[in-house]
């Protein structure tokens, strides 16, 4: 054997010794991470814009600070770096990192996660919250963690409904309309109360507006200003007296992404996440309020609901709505118990 092919054998040997030691594993993981967040959602900056994206960015900004830069971020927007559709899916099998996502549009693969928007479940700010440490909020973070996503902000948001023509206040309101729901359980209710479902992210709820194959859309307060569906819209229902449509859209990481981390960072980002959930909350209300002011401007007739013609909604989605998803599978019928029983909690 020649000197030059023993001295490339130790050289092989001593890199291979190394790259399996314990020692450069950790170095090699305390490296910077430039992991991307993804959403649907127009731009923002820190100070103003859509509160979803201002969120991601104060995130990535606190994040990196606190790892001393073991951890960098890169926002991508607007559905810059995939389709919406696509995020959850991307997220479960490790090809994207993070994203802030409507929970429901899981729901295809994962019936389990269209408990993020039933129809009448969760009626005011307070009681999503307390989903978080509460057992069906627990339940939920399990099932999840089980499908490869870890739930970063808890993030809960009401909606309203646009509508081309007259209000939408009591469920007779939608028969004969095409409405948008926004989820399998959503499109179950308008169903009963009448209507025609068209199925679609909120991305596309403007052009369809525009172009006559909507007649009335559901979606966040959020979405409703930041989409610009004012131009199409004759009147607004919105969330300001309690609302049926209270969405969960959390910041979630891969969990393969995530168990690679080291333990001080897994920290630094749980502990952003859930820093940043007042922000949300104080953000979702305070679109609550400006989305009528901007609906207004355009001429759109501004209407809210009240307790009676909630429980309306309510009663309709009880129906079929609720009862349905509790069939799909076990973990849908225990979720459906848990937060049934955090209704008559407060």
């Amino acid at each position: 054997m020649s000197v030059m092919t023993r001295a490339a054998m130790t050289r092989r040997t001593m890199l291979g010794a190394i790259a399996s030691s314990p020692f450069w594993m950790q170095s090699a993981w305390a490296q910077p991470n430039n992991l991307k967040i993804s959403h649907q959602f127009p731009r923002a900056s820190l100070a103003e814009g859509d509160f979803r994206d201002r969120l991601c960015r104060m995130f990535a900004a606190s994040v990196e600070r606190r790892t001393r830069g073991g951890l960098k971020f890169s926002i991508h927007p607007a559905a810059s770096l995939m389709a919406p559709n696509a995020q959850i899916g991307a997220l479960r099998s490790g090809g994207l990192d993070m994203a802030l996502v409507p929970l429901s549009y899981a729901g295809a693969e994962a019936p389990e996660a269209n408990i993020g928007l039933m129809p009448g479940l969760v009626t005011s700010y307070q009681q999503g919250y307390a989903w978080k440490n509460a057992p069906v909020g627990r339940e939920l973070t399990r099932i999840l963690n089980e499908q490869g996503l870890v739930v970063v902000s808890w993030i809960w948001q009401a909606g309203g409904v646009a509508s081309r023509g007259k209000p939408i206040v009591h469920p007779e309101d939608v028969a004969g309309l095409k409405v948008r729901g926004g989820s399998p359980e959503m499109d179950r209710l308008l169903l009963d109360a009448g209507a025609t479902v068209a199925s679609m992210p909120s991305t596309d709820i403007a052009a369809a507006m525009r172009d006559g194959r909507l007649d009335a859309a559901l979606t966040s307060s959020t979405s409703l200003i930041s989409f610009r569906l004012q131009g199409s819209t004759r009147a607004l229902t919105t969330a300001r007296g309690g609302a049926y449509w209270f969405m969960f859209e959390p910041l979630m990481m891969s969990r393969t992404v995530f168990d690679r981390l080291t333990k001080e960072q897994q920290a630094a980002v749980m502990a952003v996440g859930a820093e940043l959930e007042g922000f949300a909350l104080k953000a979702a209300r305070a679109d609550d309020a400006a989305v009528a002011s901007v609906y207004a401007k355009s001429g759109a007739q501004i209407v809210d609901l009240n307790a009676e013609t909630l429980r309306k909604w309510q009663a309709v989605a009880r129906t079929n709505a609720w009862r349905e998803y509790a069939e799909r599978s076990a973990n849908c019928a225990r979720l459906m118990e848990l937060a049934e029983q955090s209704i008559a909690m407060i």
